[in-house]
């Protein structure tokens, strides 16, 4: 059997990306171009996989990954938000988590993403909204607990030295992060906003 390859493997991925990230051109100014030649496998396939992060994580690197909950609070949105359809007053959770490996050896935990959402509640089960409250679960366990069926958008990505980090992740403020963002969807309606970033130099 005859299976047809790309003659350059390099344009193929990069074209592929570029099909699979749907509002690249609306990227944040603060996020930089970088070939995907300088990503390892590992940050490629984080960058495009559209399933549970932590668990590629887990089974890629082999190690248990805690989420972190870092910060959570309702808020009404200041103006109308496109990519959730929300309008001005509408109301979300914002939410700020890190996924790390345990620490030990009084070690400093190994950070593997800081990921910040926007989370329209009014839009999810009762189960999910239970579970974010209680923080003690990811969105993508709580999501899968709940059987809802969702898709995710890819919307931009790019690298960035992240500022403002969370005091317990200051020690990564001008560090470069592959950053992604994108949105869960359901019945044709925006759930979720999600940022992830990735150390860089990891």
């Amino acid at each position: 059997m005859n299976i047809d390859t790309p003659s350059n493997p390099n344009t193929f991925v990069k074209n592929r990306v570029k099909e699979l990230f749907i509002a690249q051109c609306e990227r944040p100014a603060v996020l930089k171009d970088i070939s995907l030649t300088r990503l390892s496998p590992f940050q490629r396939a984080l960058l495009v996989t559209d399933g549970t992060v932590t668990r590629f994580i887990e089974g890629y690197q082999l190690t248990p990954v805690q989420v972190v909950l870092l910060y959570q609070a309702r808020r009404k949105l200041h103006n109308h938000h496109n990519w959730l359809e929300m309008p001005t007053g509408g109301n979300i959770i914002a939410r700020e988590i890190v996924l790390q490996s345990p620490s030990t050896d009084n070690q400093t935990p190994k950070i593997h993403a800081y990921a910040v959402s926007q989370i329209v509640h009014e839009r999810l089960p009762q189960s999910v909204v239970n579970g974010l409250d209680a923080g003690i679960n990811g969105l993508g366990v709580l999501l899968h607990h709940s059987q809802l069926e969702t898709r995710r958008d890819l919307l931009w990505w790019g690298v960035e030295r992240v500022t403002g980090l969370p005091s317990t992740i200051a020690y990564y403020e001008g560090t470069p992060f592959l950053s992604r963002t994108y949105r869960v969807v359901a019945d044709r309606k925006p759930l979720m906003l999600i940022t992830e970033k990735f150390p860089l130099n990891v």
